[in-house]
């Protein structure tokens, strides 16, 4: 038997016993009109807990910020950094201007990472097209 697959049966068994346990404590809030909402990716050890207010824009900003956290912690010189990075920020800030209006600055701000999102296509269109 492989060691390192059984440690990865063992995570995997005690995150779904975790997982578990949590369902049993929402019961509990349940029963004290506290409704929550659990979603799981037992997979990737990913559990999110969501309060009965949440709205699909606050769902929608909290899962932006995994992927802006990754955009900030890939080096640069990845190749698929720059759509990340620049993407993300664009997503933020229409996000955060969902219920108000894009400032001109913002709209130059979406412009700006829009065509820093065209070079990188064209490098990444170029580097293939060499490597061809």
């Amino acid at each position: 038997m492989h060691v390192g697959r059984a440690s990865e049966i063992d995570e995997i068994m005690t995150f779904e016993n975790f997982y578990h346990d949590l369902l049993d404590l929402a019961k509990k809030y349940e029963k004290q009109n506290i409704p929550l909402k659990i979603e799981q990716d037992l997979e990737n050890n990913i559990i999110k807990i969501f309060g009965e207010n949440i709205t699909s824009l606050s769902r929608a900003k909290n899962g932006l910020n995994d992927v802006t956290e990754l955009a900030y912690a890939t080096a640069e010189h990845h190749p698929y950094w720059n759509l990340l990075y620049n993407s993300s920020e664009i997503a933020n800030n229409v996000l955060d201007k969902w219920k108000s209006n894009l400032s001109d600055d913002d709209i130059s701000d979406i412009d700006w990472a829009l065509k820093e999102l065209k070079q990188a296509i064209d490098k990444i269109k170029n580097k293939k097209s060499v490597n061809s």
